[in-house]
């Protein structure tokens, strides 16, 4: 039997990870829930452990707002979504999600705007000041999930959010899932691929991210290897700014372009940028379109994402072959 279904299953039962769990006293003889909702009310009360501290929960939230996309998603794989009143403008997947523009989060989200839904319970990502404190002196709970190092970080998120909503079973599920689709994914990969350099664009001014990223780890089980990391140092950013001559002479293998919907970027127009055409990106077929969402999120979807990367990849190589 597997570590990973053994995990699941033990997920299923107690939450997993750092994650507590005390179930209520009996239930009432005369009563006679559905297996659901026992299944739910035993997961109760909860503690479990966000980026911004420690936090009991008695009863499931019913009234969710979400301010951070990947919170969204992960609501709505593990099956919480009817429990979500409100999420923030980019959190537009799935399409069912009830986006509000009241609840833009730059410069900062409004409490004023978030208290208008009434909610239980207010997920976020990043803290731009005193959000959770604000949030508490009115009542209301909220917990931080922050970007993740790696997948082993993504599971942890998505088994807590389904404790917090009482989905504990569905959290294992979609973990167990992203760890099947994962080593398939792995499975797949096309031959001469570890070793490859690459240059992940996030703007068309060459801002990129290094391996240090979340997304360059992505990159990293791919066995690529980020042109970037030398800048990053100097700059002293996981996210530098380098200049085309550095990438021209860097010679990647690939491009991945993060910055084609929000900008416009294809592989004709970086073939046409001077002195591009000779790169080996450009002239072996390497310079791939990803989409920049799945590539800035790190939810149950970042599979995908690393499906459409080895897809291209396997293009490329045939093509190479065909050549």
């Amino acid at each position: 039997m597997s570590t990973r279904f053994l995990r699941a299953t033990a997920v299923a039962a107690v939450a997993a990870l750092s994650l507590t769990a005390c179930t209520d006293d009996e239930p009432d003889a005369t009563t006679s829930p559905s297996p659901t909702a026992s299944a739910a009310a035993a997961a109760f009360p909860v503690t479990v452990t966000a980026d911004n501290g420690e936090f009991t929960f008695d009863a499931a939230p019913q009234r969710i707002v979400s301010l951070s996309p990947t919170a969204t998603e992960m609501l709505y794989a593990v099956g919480a979504g009817d429990q979500v009143v409100a999420v923030d403008p980019f959190s537009y997947f799935p399409p069912e999600a009830p986006v509000d523009d009241s609840l833009n989060t730059f410069p900062e989200p409004s409490v004023e705007a978030i208290s208008a839904f009434e909610p239980d319970l207010v997920v976020f990502q990043s803290e731009p000041g005193t959000l959770a404190d604000s949030l508490a002196s009115i009542g209301v709970t909220a917990v931080q999930f922050e970007t993740v190092d790696d997948f082993e970080e993504i599971y942890t998120q998505i088994e807590r959010i389904g404790a917090i909503t009482g989905h504990i079973a569905g959290a294992a599920a979609v973990v167990a899932q992203m760890q099947t689709d994962l080593d398939a994914v792995l499975a797949n990969l096309p031959e001469g691929t570890a070793g490859l350099t690459y240059f992940h664009e996030i703007s068309p001014d060459y801002y990129t991210s290094t391996s240090s990223t979340f997304i360059g780890k992505v990159y990293a089980l791919l066995g690529l290897v980020n042109i970037a990391d030398e800048a990053g140092a100097a700059a002293g950013t996981d996210f530098p700014q380098m200049n085309a001559e550095e990438i021209v002479e860097a010679d990647p293998d690939l491009i991945f372009l993060a910055d084609a919907n929000c900008c416009e970027q294809t592989p004709e127009s970086v073939a046409g940028r001077d002195g591009w055409a000779e790169v080996s990106a450009v002239v072996n077929g390497g310079v791939i379109v990803v989409d920049e969402d799945l590539a800035s999120r790190w939810g149950p979807r970042i599979v995908q994402f690393l499906e459409e990367v080895v897809t291209a990849l396997q293009a490329r190589a045939d093509a190479l072959v065909n050549a």
